[in-house]
């Protein structure tokens, strides 16, 4: 054994740690038009995305670590008993591991941009703790480590398919990666490639019936992850051959996407975290492969999801219970009860939206990775929508409070309890999943912000930093962006540094956006702008070059295909990127926020304010409250013609909804 993890060692010496280091280290994979920028590259230096990493920094994620070391979350007390070092059992849902996997990466991430010293010796601890934890075959998952440690192991295959275990070994496997590039060590590295090729052996030798034990495929996008860090060819065979075993069972279920070949899917349907993961990964190994069929059915889902299941938040997962398909047959095995469902197109119901904030994470990382492969602004702007709404929308302003789902309305008045509250909890038990991964996600904006290509720099997100990169070439690329996005809709890049030839910058031009104009030292370009495209600038640059991107922003309202029948007739206000919503605090005693009548011709004047240490835009507006608002004990009544009493009301943005105490909130508003 220490033979081979010598030579393990040495393997992973020889990796070309000059390869990008971003969360996708894409710059070898052949179908892949953009390459990531390394973690460390992006630095916020003030405004939105700056706050909001001062919160990960010095709330979110020291909360979180210290929450999965303590009995309250019993996860890293698991590792020890996994280990020998404690006795006990093992406690939390299955999916344990990979949460603090999740938080581990997070943590990585902000080691990349910070070199806190204390973090990387807090990974180190950690590490040292998985190596014990690890079987000699590679295997990690204590659930069945802890009960195999003790005699008390039962049917191990049974609780492999139902215990989340490849779920979770893929959460190590890219933390490990996400480890390697933030600090250069393999410790944690070499326990992902015993995890590989464990996984590499289980699936060479398992049942068809055994191999679909994989609940929420994390360890699609890990592997491949592993593939590009190592180089080792039989990682891409097992991503391959985890889709080519897709649907090759009868038992297979809509619930976990593996009733139906993913090449035989053209739509989305199923559990929506488990189908955007699938989607992720399917598009990471698009990018090694180039099969065709897997971009062309990629697309079509795509399609399916932007255009007839997404909500205006960039929430994905409309429903708590479904079925799918639907209206097409009574038989029992042709129909089927999925969870946290994408639903029928246009079914998007919102007191009772699912929407958990791991599904709206997964539609970033699948659009992340499809604007990898195509360059196609349209990606990116779904990775913009879904962090600034229903991504953040997952915590509180402070960073210590978090939701499982994202409803786009509450309302007292709901004669029911649901699943899961709309109140923001410090730790939501058994279901815990949702604040780990937005801890990684936020410690991760940074490397979303800029993409590199052979022709040159795409300007992705918009927020103050400073971009000290590489180009494809290994010359020097710096730049100053200055920004009070996304309150304001000017964006000024300075050049620090450039190459001496010609090189390109694309400027994402988003597609909310109208009217848009771009002047290069002080000089209007005069291309046309089209919004929801990259636009072209291409020419020598040098230090002290300016290039301003103004973007009008002003207060939009926004109205649904009317198939959506839940919001027929009502409007939601947008203001950029932001997707706003209405607060029961701004309403007399006794009224609810669905009695608001919204006032389409209201100036919308828009003013900051401040919010639990954060300086928010909201959108003061006039609307009407209904002179008869009374529903008890009614389903139907006449309309009213008396005047309705007229009220001024202040709109905060969604992700804020929640902060000032607990009351009902609604995006969409009657008129």
């Amino acid at each position: 054994m220490k033979k081979n993890i010598i030579l393990s060692s040495l393997f992973l010496s020889t990796v070309i740690f000059a390869q990008n280091k971003g969360l996708v280290a894409n710059s070898q994979s052949p179908y892949s038009k953009l390459q990531s920028v390394g973690l460390q590259d992006v630095k916020w230096t003030n405004g939105f995305w700056k706050e909001q990493f001062d919160v990960e920094t010095k709330s979110t994620l020291p909360y979180m670590w210290d929450l999965y070391h303590s009995e309250t979350s019993h996860a890293y007390k698991n590792f020890e008993i996994a280990a020998g070092l404690d006795k006990g059992t093992f406690k939390g849902p299955s999916f344990h591991d990979g949460d603090f996997y999740k938080i581990f990466e997070g943590m990585a991430a902000t080691y990349a941009v910070t070199k806190d010293k204390k973090l990387d010796a807090e990974m180190d601890k950690a590490i040292a703790l998985f190596a014990k934890v690890q079987r000699k075959d590679g295997y990690i998952h204590t659930p069945v480590l802890i009960d195999e440690r003790w005699g008390t192991l039962g049917p191990e295959e049974v609780k492999k398919q139902l215990g989340f275990e490849k779920y979770n070994m893929g959460h190590l496997m890219t933390a490990a990666c996400i480890h390697y590039r933030a600090t250069g060590k393999t410790n944690f590295l070499n326990i992902a490639k015993g995890v590989a090729d464990f996984l590499y052996d289980f699936y060479k030798k398992a049942s068809p019936e055994l191999a679909r034990n994989a609940i929420c495929p994390s360890h699609y996008m890990g592997i491949v992850e592993m593939y590009r860090t190592v180089k080792d060819p039989k990682y891409l065979e097992l991503a391959n051959n985890l889709i080519d075993i897709k649907g090759t069972t009868n038992d297979g279920t809509d619930d976990n996407q593996d009733r139906v070949p993913f090449r035989q899917q053209t739509t989305a349907m199923g559990h929506a975290v488990r189908a955007n993961y699938l989607y992720a990964g399917v598009a990471d190994l698009y990018a090694e492969t180039g099969e065709k069929k897997l971009l062309d059915n990629l697309e079509s889902i795509w399609d399916d999801v932007t255009y007839r299941k997404m909500y205006i938040t960039g929430g994905c997962g409309s429903l708590y219970d479904g079925v799918s398909p639907d209206g097409t047959s009574y038989d029992p095995t042709v129909v089927q009860k999925i969870h946290q469902a994408y639903g029928r197109p246009f079914q998007l119901p919102n007191a009772t939206a699912h929407t958990e904030t791991c599904a709206n994470i997964g539609n970033v990382l699948w659009n992340w990775r499809m604007l990898q492969i195509t360059g196609d602004a349209k990606y990116a702007d779904i990775v913009e929508l879904a962090l600034y709404n229903s991504v953040l929308s997952g915590m509180n302003l402070e960073g210590d409070k978090f939701l499982y789902n994202n409803p786009l309305n509450v309302s007292n008045d709901l004669p029911f309890h649901q699943r899961w509250g709309n109140v923001r909890e410090g730790y939501i038990a058994l279901s815990n999943c949702c604040a780990p991964n937005v801890t990684r996600t936020v410690a991760e904006v940074g490397n979303y912000a800029y993409n590199l290509s052979k022709e040159g720099l795409y300007i992705n997100l918009y927020g103050s930093n400073n971009l000290n990169t590489k180009t494809l070439n290994g010359e020097a690329l710096e730049i100053e962006q200055q920004t009070n996005y996304p309150w304001d809709g000017k964006v000024t890049l300075k050049i620090v540094k450039a190459p001496k030839d010609l090189q390109a910058f694309f400027l994402r031009i988003p597609g909310w956006s109208q009217d848009a104009e771009v002047l290069v030292n002080n000089s209007k370009v005069s291309d046309k702008i089209v919004s929801g495209t990259y636009l072209k600038l291409n020419q020598k640059w040098k230090k002290g070059d300016v290039i301003e991107l103004n973007m009008p922003m002003p207060v939009e309202l926004m109205e649904a295909n009317p198939l959506v029948e839940e919001v027929k007739n009502q409007v939601a206000v947008k203001r950029g990127p932001l997707v706003y919503c209405l607060e029961s605090d701004q309403l007399p005693a006794n009224t609810s926020v669905n009695d608001v009548i919204l006032n389409l011709n209201s100036d919308f004047k828009t003013d900051f304010t401040e919010l639990k240490n954060r300086k928010l835009v909201t959108i003061e507006a006039t609307s009407k409250i209904a002179a008869d608002n009374s529903w008890n004990k009614t389903l139907y009544k006449p309309i009213s013609t008396k005047d309705g009493k007229s009220l001024t009301v202040k709109l905060v943005p969604y992700f804020a909804w929640g902060n000032k105490g607990q009351g009902e909130m609604t995006v969409w508003m009657s008129h």
